[in-house]
């Protein structure tokens, strides 16, 4: 790696806070946004403070008190941001009744996992319809 390459992932946050920097205008004071010093915060693990900073163009104490602010925050739970559920067990549907066709003849049906059509046809069929 030569003296003035950068390491990819520092070279991409480089790139952020140029962008940033072209796109605002220059104004004494102006913060650099949170997303921007958390990529920085990010970098420090791997490359330190010192060079950080200075590959960034910011400022050594700034970074290092975002480090600090960093590490006082609760860690994030790491959970997932999507989580899969089983389907629901379904219950099955229980249904009792008693036909009776007016001669005489009664049939009692206890159904479970049913569905609707299957009661319609199994009384049309026990009064002798289509």
């Amino acid at each position: 790696m030569g003296a003035n390459k950068l390491p990819k992932d520092l070279a991409r946050v480089q790139s952020r806070f140029q962008a940033w920097r072209r796109r605002r205008p220059w104004q004494a004071g102006r913060r650099i946004p949170q997303s921007l010093w958390r990529l920085a915060v990010g970098l420090v693990g791997a490359h330190g403070i010192s060079r950080t900073a200075s590959a960034l163009g910011v400022d050594y104490y700034s970074l290092k008190k975002q480090l600090e602010a960093a590490a006082d925050q609760p860690p994030s739970s790491g959970a997932p941001s999507f989580v899969e559920l089983p389907s629901p067990v379904m219950a099955g549907k229980q249904c009792l009744f008693e036909l009776d066709n007016g001669a005489g003849a009664t049939m009692r049906v206890q159904l479970t996992g049913y569905d609707a059509t299957d009661i319609a046809v199994l009384s049309r069929s026990f009064w002798g319809g289509q």
